[in-house]
């Protein structure tokens, strides 16, 4: 059942409304969505252990402030929201709240990473890991997938509106895979602009048949819902609908707005050493 704007729980949120950039900074500009409003509907119950771990690993590249003396500064910035904090932190008001350091005077580089990491931590409700690099200290050259490419399949497909039935086993053979697409697509839960992004799945389990994982990644093109929600849904998809004993789901998403948002959820290791792909 769908809801009106008004009772949308929401509806609240900046993102899809005529904004004003801030002149100063200010934390309260930051607004957090609460992870449970999707996390029921995929089968995971409030209270109940997380079928995951993992992280949503942001990259600011718009991030600027004055010291005491006026001279701008300017950084790359890392931040690392656990996934099982209580929210989310939703990426327009990120983007706000990072527009509001641009104006303001700062002691030094400490100050500002403190000062992140207290207002990101107060909202997503579990500590945020802050890491500000100067622009002459990265080092990061364009990464690629250690994986395999599902993208040249030559599958023919006419299902863009999102559908897990589409997915099937190979065999009941169990197998180890590391594969990945560059063909994800889904669009924003409330402004319906489109978000592109690159998936990367490691699994060991009963074999998933690549065809039919590519018509599914490709049926989230029409379908409307948070960048870290999409990789929750694809990851209990798989388990649920898979005989699947290990299983990791990582998206890299195209910025927008100077930030781009890289979820990883896994049941059994770490996310992999990653620089940005080409098209972040």
């Amino acid at each position: 059942m769908k809801h009106s704007s008004a009772e949308h729980p929401l509806a609240h949120l900046n993102l899809g409304q005529a904004t004003a950039y801030p002149e100063r900074y200010d934390a309260s500009l930051l607004q957090a969505v609460p992870r449970q409003l999707n996390r029921t509907p995929i089968g995971i119950l409030a209270g109940a252990a997380l079928p995951f771990k993992g992280t949503d690993y942001w990259t600011g590249y718009e991030l600027s402030w004055l010291q005491q003396n006026g001279l701008p500064q300017v950084a790359i910035g890392y931040f690392e929201v656990p996934a099982d904090s209580p929210n989310l932190i939703e990426s327009k008001s990120f983007k706000l709240y990072l527009n509001s350091f641009n104006a303001s005077r700062w002691e030094n580089w400490e100050d500002v990473q403190q000062t992140l990491s207290r207002d990101l931590t107060e909202c997503a409700g579990a500590p945020v890991t802050v890491h500000l690099h100067p622009l002459h200290a990265e080092q990061h050259q364009i990464g690629h997938w250690h994986a395999t490419s599902i993208d040249d399949t030559g599958v023919s497909i006419d299902c863009y509106d999102y559908n897990p039935e589409l997915l099937q086993p190979a065999s009941h053979e169990h197998v180890t895979e590391t594969l990945y697409t560059d063909l994800l697509k889904s669009n924003c839960l409330i402004t319906n602009q489109p978000d592109w992004g690159s998936l990367f799945i490691h699994y060991r389990g009963q074999a998933i048949d690549h065809a039919s994982l590519l018509r599914y990644i490709v049926s989230f093109r029409n379908h409307n819902e948070f960048h870290e929600q999409c990789v929750e849904r694809i990851f209990m998809d798989l388990s649920q609908r898979l005989v699947i004993e290990q299983l990791s789901v990582y998206a890299r998403y195209t910025r927008r707005g100077g930030l781009d948002i890289n979820p990883f959820r896994s049941n059994f290791e770490a996310a992999p050493n990653m620089n940005r792909l080409s098209r972040q």
